[in-house]
């Protein structure tokens, strides 16, 4: 019986990771994907569209560090779950409640602090039970989770928000998320015993959450902006967030393959992230060109390539960092969320005012930025583990 447990409970750890990160993650994303519906009836363009996104991440970037602590703490368990029903109300609220920009943005700020909770008690619970060669691949599926819900929120387009409306999607997705609550296992992580902090390489962090800033910047615009930013280009709405669903689904796959890799070379993923955001700066870069190839293109190396990175940062920290998993993989998923905070807010404003083809192009300078400080971080995480 104790040898059956122990071939489980991995299983079942990943299970809840991925399904928690999809219940909380979703509520953004969601929003991008429908933006061009919300935008008729709430009356707010792209750089309004980019406000309430950076909104979001920003107060993610704010909870990301006291979450940590709390889930060293308390444990997984409990703020995988409280993050989950978080996620529910927010999308709920939206669906019910959000009468104009402002409305939408508070709602979105209260799913902010489950996307905190939520992947931070996800990242300690497969440090905690995943086995150390096959973490690589379990941190990408995680990982992988975040475009399996842009691909739901692309899909939503045409299958609910044409048909019956985007509260109705809304609604429905909260419903979903709420299905999740049982599929967080009792026991998945087990909350740290007080006692001394272990040595951080908080240098080497702190330039890879810069890192992070920059690249997440550039490849969050592709969730917010590539339905509406398609759409400008000629594509029928319902087209255009098939665009997304393609762009969701390529990444999920670099994300699993980036994952299986990670455990055969698990010494080296910080410089396997700076050629990958390189490769997705390029993605970028094609955005900006006119035709259906180009978008095609763009669409599939800014996914498959600029957004595929995030799972092997987390590895390359959790590596270094098992005592205390969540602690450390708040600062640089600090570094994501201010990304994600700046990046829709000042791009938004760059498409307003220059269009989108200038506004892919500054992301493409940011990815590039952020390979540069890859590099260098990679470089003060040998010198920590030597």
């Amino acid at each position: 019986m104790t040898e059956q447990v122990s071939t489980q409970r991995p299983t079942r750890a990943a299970t809840g990771a991925i399904t928690t990160t999809i219940a909380v993650v979703i509520p953004v994303f969601l929003v991008g994907g429908l933006a061009v519906q919300m935008q008729q009836e709430l009356r707010f363009d792209p750089a309004g569209l980019g406000l309430a996104v950076s909104v979001y991440f920003g107060v993610s970037a704010l909870a990301s560090v006291p979450a940590g602590t709390l889930v060293e703490r308390y444990g997984a368990v409990a703020m995988a779950r409280c993050g989950i029903v978080l996620a529910a109300v927010s999308m709920l609220g939206v669906a019910l409640f959000a009468t104009s920009l402002a409305t939408l943005v508070a709602w979105l700020a209260l799913g902010a602090g489950a996307n905190a909770a939520g992947q931070l008690a996800s990242n300690a619970a497969l440090a905690a039970h995943i086995p150390a060669r096959r973490q690589g691949l379990s941190f990408g599926l995680k990982q992988a989770a975040i475009p399996v819900s842009t691909l739901l929120a692309g899909a939503a387009v045409p299958a609910v928000a044409l048909t019956l409306g985007w509260r109705w999607a809304f609604g429905f997705a909260a419903v979903l998320a709420a299905a999740a609550l049982p599929l967080v296992p009792a026991g998945t992580a087990r909350p740290r015993a007080a006692g001394g902090s272990p040595q951080r390489a908080t240098g080497a962090l702190v330039v890879l959450g810069l890192a992070a800033t920059l690249a997440a910047a550039a490849a969050n615009a592709l969730g917010t902006f590539l339905v509406d930013a398609s759409v400008d280009r000629g594509l029928a709405e319902g087209t255009a967030g098939l665009t997304l669903t393609l762009g969701s689904a390529v990444c999920v796959a670099a994300r699993v393959s980036g994952g299986w890799q990670a455990d055969l070379l698990p010494t080296r993923q910080v410089a396997v992230i700076a050629g990958l955001l390189t490769a997705g700066a390029a993605g970028l870069a094609l955005l900006a060109v006119p035709g259906t190839a180009t978008l095609v293109a763009g669409v599939v190396l800014g996914f498959g390539f600029g957004w595929a990175w995030p799972g092997l940062m987390n590895f390359a920290v959790v590596r270094l960092h098992p005592q205390a998993p969540a602690a450390a993989t708040s600062i640089t998923q600090t570094g994501v969320y201010a990304g994600g905070c700046v990046g829709p807010l000042g791009l938004g404003a760059t498409a307003s005012a220059l269009g989108y083809p200038a506004m892919w192009t500054v992301g493409a300078v940011a990815m590039l930025l952020a390979a540069v400080l890859m590099l260098a971080g990679s470089a003060l995480l040998r010198r920590h583990a030597a």
